[in-house]
């Protein structure tokens, strides 16, 4: 090369405009829809997923939520959040799965719900379930039957349990049927309440007065008025029986189930998978693999109530 010829390379180069750096990716926005404000658990388990990921909230993902009041508006809320432009619809609880799934049309779905996506036709099967759609589920017939037996072991001369359903639950039917299953093997009568209205929840705590225990089904409504149940329950001296934390906590007597704070942080990284590309119906329904058993003594104590010291030395977690 020229001495002249290095000389106008170097000069070019001072002047020249250097290649521009690759445009940072946009934000992906992250429906989240649900009755009710999410629990700290459920949000918080979703976020640390992400964040385990390497994803940092406000640069890589936005949660825009889209909370109902009742069940019966989550198919307006559904339409309301899609609206909004997300790239991708978490229906977090099963009131919010159906609904996600007919409005969502080209969006993507993760649900994380207490619904069977088999029995409903929500998916093919677990492993693959096709479509525009996947996600995890927490219930199952055992973890039904668990609840039963420990109600059982709290109150050996119970005869007849009563359980609270939603009437328009996708789940109650599946519910219904396993928890008759496991009371016919534990010798015990059921009594299937079913909830039409959120204002029915007074009436049918009033016409449970005289009973001893209550199993709640799992329901994002549910969960969204756990405080009324559980001031209804200490009202009519009615231990209840659940499977999540978050009833306990607000003042019911006992929980056992999944894990959804450990179900959400799994969903993110379902999440992640679709939104990196991944087609949803080829990601296999996950279900649940830790499981939580809460007590609440100082519900205990104001129900009159002594817990076994078997179930007591059983509990993952006892609140006093």
């Amino acid at each position: 090369m020229q001495r002249r010829d290095f000389i106008t390379l170097i000069a070019c180069s001072l002047v020249a405009p250097t290649t521009a750096p690759a445009q940072q990716a946009k934000a992906k926005r992250i429906g989240f829809l649900r009755v009710g404000p999410p629990p700290p658990a459920f949000i918080g388990g979703f976020r640390q997923g992400l964040r385990e990921l390497g994803l940092v909230e406000g640069q890589h993902f936005i949660i825009e939520y889209g909370l109902a009041q009742s069940a019966a508006q989550v198919p307006v809320v559904a339409v309301e959040l899609l609206g909004r432009g997300v790239d991708l619809l978490v229906a977090s609880g099963t009131p919010s799965v159906l609904p996600a799934r007919d409005a969502a049309g080209q969006t993507p779905v993760v649900f994380v719900a207490t619904v069977d996506p088999v029995a409903t036709g929500l998916v093919a099967s677990l492993a693959r379930p096709g479509g525009n759609i996947t996600g995890t589920t927490s219930i199952s017939g055992d973890i039904i039957a668990k609840r039963l037996q420990l109600v059982r072991e709290l109150l050996p001369n119970l005869a007849t349990i009563p359980i609270l359903v939603r009437e328009s639950s996708p789940t109650t039917p599946q519910y219904a049927a396993e928890s008759r299953n496991a009371a016919r093997s534990l010798g015990v009568e059921l009594r299937i309440l079913s909830e039409r209205n959120p204002s029915d929840l007074d009436g049918l705590f009033a016409a449970l007065r005289g009973s001893s225990a209550l199993i709640v089904a799992d329901d994002a409504e549910f969960t969204a008025r756990r405080a009324e149940i559980a001031e209804l329950a200490l009202k009519n001296q009615i231990a209840t029986v659940s499977g999540l934390r978050e009833m306990v906590e607000a003042g019911g007597l006992l929980a056992y189930g999944a894990s959804f704070g450990e179900l959400y942080r799994r969903a993110a990284s379902q999440v992640h998978k679709i939104l990196q590309g991944v087609p949803p119906g080829d990601l296999p329904v996950e279900q649940p693999t830790k499981f939580e058993f809460i007590l609440n003594l100082k519900t205990a104590k104001a129900l009159g109530l002594t817990i076994p010291p078997a179930l007591l030395a059983r509990a993952d977690e006892v609140i006093e």
